[in-house]
């Protein structure tokens, strides 16, 4: 890291928007083994407004130093250090939750850290080094789902009627994904950087399986939020009434569920469309017509995870409530 002190823009020429060339820093190292001594800095540009970055005296920059023999060569100035400022985020977003939910927080925090873990050090390895992407994110998401609501319920027949929900929803949200991929004839390369990761040195990746297990992952979060939402109404639901029949609880569920689905869906295609608002502001700019906007492969592409998704949702609801039926009330019973 290293603070800039001073710049200089002669080097650059400005197009419009669209700045090339060089930008010159004098540099004061602010860490590692020159820390403390100040250098020249060089800052390229190659006219694009979505890598570039225009560095200003009091910014802090990540920078790469090539050295030898104890002196300094050059540096390059990778980006705007932000890792101190998303530090910030995270520690009020971690003091607001804890002083809110309390112990409820601590764990909510803990599953984030796990599936952090899981997707980084498990789920992208495997990937890598060939595994079957749509196995091991099943695997994954399996686990996540039963660990995550353990941490709600405890190891409570909840527990085990949520999971079950959830996943039974995911393997739908799984099975419809593959069926229409392939029918749809997308492939993986829609997704960003896959290609990138290609020229990596990975060409025998399976971009389209990959892509595959994006759609139900993207999902799962918002099957897993249903399920527990369901799970707990029914659960309050035979606690008020304990000798209510099965059938009777299950038609509560799926009471329940018929109001949380037309906002679950919706909550999916905004999660998935808000990536592309630029895209969709291109296509009215342009005037282009509805039928090539809809038949380009990446609008395909979010229109079958949006749809999918939501499919998943709405079967996740009445497998639940039928769960939630058949378990919490036997339970009561006895």
């Amino acid at each position: 890291m290293a603070k800039v002190i001073a710049v200089d823009d002669s080097a650059i020429i400005s197009s419009g928007l669209i700045k090339s060339g060089e930008q010159s820093c004098t540099l004061k190292i602010l860490s590692g083994k020159f820390k403390g001594e100040i250098t020249e800095g060089y800052n390229l540009l190659s006219g694009s407004l979505e890598s570039d970055k225009i560095f200003k005296v009091g910014d802090k920059a990540l920078v790469l130093v090539s050295h030898k023999n104890g002196e300094i060569l050059s540096t390059n100035m990778v980006d705007v250090y932000r890792i101190n400022k998303e530090m910030i985020l995270a520690a009020v977003f971690v003091i607001f939750l804890v002083a809110f939910a309390g112990r409820t927080g601590l764990y909510a925090i803990l599953s984030f850290a796990i599936t952090v873990l899981s997707i980084w050090k498990i789920l992208v390895p495997c990937c890598l080094n060939g595994i079957n992407p749509i196995w091991v994110s099943l695997f994954i998401v399996a686990v996540l789902t039963l660990v995550i609501i353990v941490f709600v319920y405890g190891f409570d027949k909840r527990s085990l009627v949520a999971s079950l929900g959830s996943l039974l929803g995911t393997i739908t949200t799984c099975i419809l994904g593959i069926c229409f991929t392939d029918y749809f004839q997308i492939h993986g390369a829609v997704m960003s950087y896959s290609e990138t990761l290609l020229y990596c040195g990975y060409s025998s990746l399976n971009l389209t399986q990959i892509f595959m297990s994006s759609i139900f992952i993207g999902a799962s979060g918002a099957m897993m939020d249903l399920s527990v939402d369901i799970t707990s109404a029914v659960y309050e639901v035979v606690q008020k009434k304990p000798d209510i029949r099965p059938i009777e609880a299950i038609k509560s569920g799926f009471n329940i569920g018929r109001a949380a689905m037309g906002t679950m869906t919706t909550t999916l295609l905004l999660a998935y469309s808000g990536g592309y608002l630029a895209l969709l502001m291109t296509f009215m700019a342009q005037g282009t017509p509805i039928i090539n906007i809809l038949n380009y492969k990446y609008v395909s592409a979010e229109i079958l995870q949006t749809i999918v998704g939501s499919f998943g949702l709405v079967t996740v609801a009445p497998f639940t409530a039928i769960v939630a039926g058949i378990l919490l009330t036997k339970k009561m019973e006895k």
